[in-house]
């Protein structure tokens, strides 16, 4: 099997017994291990899938392992007979409190406070704030339940939306296939979707349209989800705002409407990109290969489309 780069396998520590590791990035030529005798390769953090391609260079591959929690276009990288499994629940947290905070940021003014403050400008105003909102979670895995426990003391009017219709311990989930007629009552639309055919562009202009005046879309999920010209122009008549931390294109380019937008917050994809990430990832890695030595799956493994 191979590690991304040398520092994972060290902090990962002493590998089980029976596992023999290798470093490679996909990029270049494995460290350590021959191609024919890696069944098993971890793929480097946030990296483009599509641009994995040497990944097929390994024959006899039988398992890769992300460190995101998304997973689109992994399986066609990949091809059929190898089974991919995820960073799934190592950065729920550092997601959650990235979607809260760009939440408060957008509301509170917090963009536009720091605009004022590089031209020196001293500008109060009465901002809608978080307290009293109707807010949208679409999406109810692990992030979205991490979402939902950490808007719990802010006071809100919560509505969660998942594949389908059903009630958990937390109360009603309403089914995604009837989030436009829901729109009217979304002042925070959250997103945390995976990305996939049946929410490719869910956020659409017929959708942005029927949010109410002053709403605010906060992505945390892939930037197709959302139709970005359909958000630009919303955004351009400064009805809507948006604070989001993924985009389509990824990166933004540098002439993207977008940058100059007042009522855009944008952050660079930096969701699970905190100090929690390496002890997190690494503590799923000790775990994944303790199984994989006994000859077991392992976490996180998900189903081909």
């Amino acid at each position: 099997m191979t590690f991304p780069s040398s520092e994972l396998l060290e902090a990962v520590g002493p590998l089980p017994e029976g596992l023999v590791a290798g470093v490679w990035d996909i990029g270049g030529e494995p460290v350590g291990v021959e191609l024919e005798d890696i069944d098993a390769a971890i793929f480097p953090y946030m990296a483009n899938f599509s641009k994995l391609q040497g990944i097929r260079k390994a024959k006899n591959l039988t398992l890769v392992q992300t460190q995101t929690t998304g997973y689109d276009g992994v399986h066609e990288l990949v091809g059929p007979g190898v089974a991919v499994a995820t960073a799934a629940g190592v950065h729920a947290a550092a997601t959650a409190e990235l979607a809260v905070g760009l939440a408060i940021a957008s509301l509170r003014g917090i963009g536009e406070s720091v605009r004022d403050q590089a031209a020196n400008r001293w500008n109060p105003a009465r901002w809608p704030g978080l307290a009293d909102r109707k807010v949208a979670i679409v999406g109810v895995g692990g992030i979205g339940e991490e979402i939902r426990r950490r808007l719990d003391p802010f006071e809100v009017e919560l509505s969660r939306f998942g594949t389908r219709a059903r009630t958990d311990e937390h109360g009603e989930i309403l089914a995604v296939g009837n989030l436009l007629e829901h729109a009217k009552d979304i002042e925070v639309l959250i997103l945390i979707v995976p990305h996939n055919a049946g929410t490719h562009h869910l956020v659409d202009a017929e959708l942005l349209a029927a949010l109410p005046d002053g709403a605010v879309v906060v992505n945390v999920a892939r930037g197709p989800v959302v139709d970005t010209d359909a958000l630009v122009a919303e955004l351009q008549t400064g009805r809507l705002r948006c604070a989001s931390d993924v985009f389509d294109p990824e990166p933004l380019p540098a002439d993207h409407p977008i940058w100059q937008l007042p009522n855009a917050l944008v952050v660079p994809h930096n969701g699970g990109n905190t100090e929690a990430f390496l002890p997190r990832m690494t503590t799923l890695l000790r775990r994944q290969l303790r199984a994989w030595a006994q000859g077991e799956p392992g976490e996180n493994l998900v189903p081909a489309p």
